[in-house]
């Protein structure tokens, strides 16, 4: 489980494809003072396991439904990633609960400044999340907890303040790059129990 709240930025060293998946090596000293092999950590918001580490880097492995699901498929080497540490019981949940089961990506179709912040604008792959994305409520792009900001038919927006901006990967990218989405999957519980009570409604008459 995560927050959202991006601890450090990494840089992809190496990415090696084998019979099972792609293993990525990422460089970020930051967050391996207290790692061990099995942890657990999200890359752009997907929930990996370590396989290996080293003072300054790390390696997990991609399954193929992983890498077909979310941008981790497109990585290159010197790429940068966002990276969050599995929470502690003790951690304060500054950004929502995140899972890194990531829902689908979405490409970005506006960028603008709006002062010192950046509005983007996504179009998502899967036009079925949409139904779960509403104004002011959560979402989780590239493992950063953010808030809608406009949503209709077809895209979503948010706005990124000046201080995350510097601390995330997600402000260097460009119109037509790839996200990983995440939804509030309180809505996906709420619409599963609303859906029982009407079925079983109908059952009753």
């Amino acid at each position: 489980m995560f927050t959202g709240l991006v601890e450090t930025v990494g840089t992809v060293i190496s990415l090696e494809k084998t019979s099972e998946g792609t293993i990525i090596a990422i460089e970020a000293p930051e967050v391996l003072a207290d790692a061990h092999d099995g942890d657990s950590i999200a890359v752009n918001g997907t929930c990996l396991t370590i396989l290996n580490f080293t003072s300054t880097t790390f390696s997990v492995g991609a399954a193929p439904e992983t890498l077909r699901l979310t941008n981790l498929g497109f990585l290159k080497k010197g790429d940068k990633v966002n990276l969050e540490r599995a929470i502690l019981a003790t951690t304060r949940l500054g950004g929502h609960m995140v899972q890194g089961h990531v829902d689908t990506v979405a490409e970005i179709v506006e960028k603008k400044p709006d002062g010192e912040a950046i509005t983007f604008t996504f179009k998502p792959r899967d036009a079925f999340v949409l139904k779960y994305i509403v104004y002011k409520g959560y979402i989780c792009l590239d493992g950063i907890s953010l808030t809608i900001t406009n949503v209709d038919e077809t895209t979503f927006s948010i706005m990124m303040i000046y201080y995350t901006q510097s601390k995330v990967a997600l402000s260097e990218k460009s119109i037509g790059d790839l996200v990983n989405v995440e939804v509030d999957q309180v809505g996906k519980y709420v619409e599963k129990i609303v859906a029982a009570h009407v079925e079983d409604f109908k059952k009753k008459f």
